[in-house]
């Protein structure tokens, strides 16, 4: 959700459209020295926030950061915007950092994954957050030499880490779909799902994106469409929300919006259209991607 004006206005937009799970930018993402948020504005986004009662609330991170990229100047400047998305997360009691694996830039995954975890785990220890921060790893769709489209690739990244215990995943359809990992039967849901829990573990699995596709299964291309308009269609989408082991689990979309947001709204009623299940799962909204 759009935090123009100050971050704490996010949760009146979000309230218009009867969301109750939110995603912001903490600050500029396309920036890479953007402007801190002063202590009013903490202090507001906190007050705010509070009133929201249990309200799941994550970051994502600058789209301009890539740990995994060969060139130093980049991976040093990306590891210095990650310590202070950290700590801005932290001092505005955001509790979950959400962010790419990175690009290996033709230099191959290993050599990817090795670089990014290093970066991260030093971007951990600078910004001493004292754990109040979970980052959470988002799966791609394999575009281009982004890591992170394979499951295995997610998991390689927290065994190797130093701070396993603060890393989690977030996953978005989307992405999973364009790299995949097919979602629009029971059967292709359940493949897709016991993957995962055996390459990573469903524990990890903290916060889900809910995105459909423009392109098919497996194309690599990553482009958000609205709910059952694209090629995962409502059918994937029942399979998710009517999961009982996610029923609690925050859900955000990043799909296309207008300033008014009756493109959310559509896309809410859509998603709640599915529920069948008894336990209704948190549903929200994210910035558009």
């Amino acid at each position: 959700m759009s935090v123009s004006g100050s971050l704490h206005l996010a949760f009146a937009r979000l309230a218009s459209i009867d969301g109750a799970a939110l995603q912001i930018f903490t600050a500029n993402q396309r920036q890479w020295h953007p402007k801190q948020p002063d202590a009013e504005q903490i202090r507001l986004f906190r007050e705010v926030r509070a009133a929201a009662g249990s309200m799941p609330v994550a970051s994502h991170d600058s789209y301009l950061i890539n740990l995994a990229s060969p060139k130093i100047e980049t991976r040093e400047k990306s590891l210095a915007a990650l310590v202070k998305e950290l700590r801005r997360c932290a001092d505005l009691g955001v509790e979950y950092l959400i962010m790419h694996p990175g690009s290996h830039l033709g230099e191959g995954i290993e050599a990817g994954i090795e670089r990014f975890t290093a970066s991260l785990d030093r971007a951990v220890e600078e910004a001493a957050s004292g754990g109040k921060v979970m980052i959470l790893l988002e799966n791609t769709a394999g575009q281009g030499t982004n890591l992170g489209s394979y499951f295995a690739e997610l998991a390689e990244i927290i065994a190797r880490s130093g701070f396993p215990q603060g890393l989690g995943v977030c996953f978005d359809t989307c992405h999973a779909f364009a790299a995949g990992y097919d979602l629009r039967t029971p059967a292709s849901y359940r493949r897709t799902m016991a993957e995962f829990d055996a390459v990573i573990g469903l524990d990890r699995l903290r916060f889900f994106h809910l995105n459909d596709a423009t392109r098919k299964l497996g194309s690599r291309i990553d482009r958000h469409e609205h709910i059952g308009k694209g090629e995962i269609g409502t059918s994937g989408f029942r399979n998710l929300v009517n999961d009982p082991r996610f029923a609690r689990h925050p859900m955000v979309l990043e799909t296309p919006k207008s300033d008014d947001l009756h493109e959310d709204r559509e896309n809410l009623e859509v998603l709640r259209g599915l529920i069948t299940s008894p336990s209704e799962p948190v549903i929200g909204d994210g910035p558009s991607m």
